[in-house]
């Protein structure tokens, strides 16, 4: 237990900076999910229909908004970026508090989301830009950790607020909360400032993300595997629970905190072996498993009795959440790994596009297949999940056939240095000293470079001077 609430503690340096603007930051969000929507409809007197309009339209706005945002923080860099995105998700949440109708609502929220997406898209290539390859999944794991303890803070603070229900309150609270979203951004600013890469690093023009074809399929597949992780489990399964099993209702909020306990917990361990392109598409396949299996589980709760129902929604849920957390890690290593290196934000952009259209997804069919169908529709859902899953690494292998990428096949190629051995017994057998001469020196100078390939092409190659950045951040 010791060694494990060690391994949460986020290393020294970037990825520790990073750990503490999150908590800030979902620390806000937390307060957002817990009292903006009451606030809007009955502090300020919204109607809950426009209420919906208004957040779905600001959803809308947010999706259109990441790949420019990427492209952007490619420009001007990931770490200014950040900050100019976090900055402006702050000021936006601050005017909540000022909103007095409908129309102000609208722009608040729209500017609040669109601002949330930009900074998701520059804090992913933030990541990539001033963390060593190698150490970009488990860095991502130590940032997820700390999103659910913050959502968890969050929400609970909110949650004590509503017990008040004063409009005052609210405001205060959403002032605080647009307080916290600049803080979290202010915060990048202690990280080594990244610079925008040199277009098309190979001297060619830089990459758009809509044209590569591989590594939209790979976008792809993530958002069908997206269906299965948080809408499933706090959209669909609170509905099958009250319209479709007799467990009592009361057991959701268990569910929920089983999930956020074991992601805070083991989110980290789950990540090893996912930090590159195989590692990630093998965690996606187990994940589609592990999520198909969860949903074979959560079937069988209906028309059983109440304490057996309780039993596979446990058991359930448990698989559900081993199945998220390999997915979260294998998403992170394929979406890194597979952008070029000129190019993390758009790529980032690109992902988290496709990550919310399919949590946009899920709520709508969900409630249609699996509230609608029942059991077989589980396992509809089940099998989809499935097929994502398993289509992910031939997916993911053809998308990395597309680009020169430092693939792990690489040090393979280090028993090279193991030939120079024939040429120097060689030398000897020869019988003039002059020519041996040459003949010994010409193998020498042949495989003297041979180590430098190798080392140029490893993973942490490029981001070889950019990992000794953490060291500079602590002092």
């Amino acid at each position: 237990m010791i060694r494990l609430l060690h391994d949460l503690r986020p290393p020294p340096g970037v990825v520790r900076v990073l750990a503490v603007s999150n908590l800030a930051r979902t620390v806000a969000n937390g307060f957002l999910l817990s009292v903006s929507v009451l606030f809007f409809i009955r502090a300020v007197g919204i109607d809950s229909e426009r209420v919906g309009l208004g957040l779905t339209v600001a959803a809308v706005l947010a999706m259109l908004v990441s790949i420019p945002a990427g492209r952007l923080s490619d420009r001007l860099g990931s770490r200014n970026t950040s900050v100019l995105f976090g900055a402006a998700q702050g000021a936006a949440v601050c005017c909540y508090a000022l909103t007095g109708g409908f129309t102000g609502f609208l722009v608040v929220v729209a500017l609040s989301a669109m601002a949330d997406a930009g900074g998701a898209a520059a804090r992913g290539a933030l990541i990539a830009e001033a963390v060593p390859a190698a150490e970009r999944v488990r860095a991502r794991a130590y940032l997820q950790s700390v999103i659910n303890v913050g959502l968890a803070v969050g929400t609970l603070l909110g949650g004590l607020a509503l017990a008040g229900d004063s409009g005052a309150l609210y405001r205060w609270l959403l002032a605080g909360a647009g307080l916290l979203f600049t803080a979290a951004a202010l915060l990048c600013l202690r990280l080594p400032r990244t610079k925008a890469p040199a277009a098309g690093a190979a001297g060619g023009p830089r990459r758009n993300v809509l044209r590569d074809g591989p590594f939209l399929a790979v976008s792809v597949l993530n958002a069908v595997l997206v269906l299965g992780t948080d809408a499933l489990l706090t959209v669909a399964l609170p509905i099958w629970i009250t319209e479709r099993t007799d467990a009592p209702v009361s057991i959701f909020a268990a569910l929920v905190f089983v999930n956020t306990a074991l992601c805070v917990l083991f989110q980290v361990r789950m990540s090893r072996g996912a930090e590159d392109v195989t590692g990630g598409a093998r965690a996606m396949r187990r994940s589609g498993i592990l999520l198909a299996v969860c949903c074979a589980v959560f079937a069988l709760s209906a028309g059983q009795p109440a304490w057996v129902a309780a039993v596979c929604l446990v058991v359930g849920a448990v698989v559900h959440v081993c199945g998220e957390m390999l997915h979260s890690a294998g998403s992170w290593a394929l979406s890194y790994e597979l952008a070029p290196q000129d190019a993390h934000g758009q790529y980032q952009g690109m992902f988290n596009l496709a990550q919310r259209v399919g949590g946009a997804v899920t709520p709508i069919l969900t409630t249609a297949v699996i509230i609608g169908w029942g059991a077989p529709g589980w396992l509809l859902f089940g099998a989809l999940l499935l097929a994502g899953g398993l289509a992910t690494p031939a997916t993911a292998r053809w998308a990395a056939r597309t680009r020169d990428l430092p693939q792990p096949e690489t040090p393979r190629a280090t028993p090279a240095p193991a030939t120079p051995e024939p040429p120097t017994a060689t030398a000897p057998s020869a019988p003039a000293p002059a020519s041996a001469a040459p003949t010994a020196s010409a193998p020498a100078s042949a495989t003297a470079p041979a180590p430098v390939p190798a080392v140029s092409s490893a993973p942490g190659g490029a981001t070889a001077a950019v990992g000794q950045r953490p060291d500079t951040v602590t002092a």
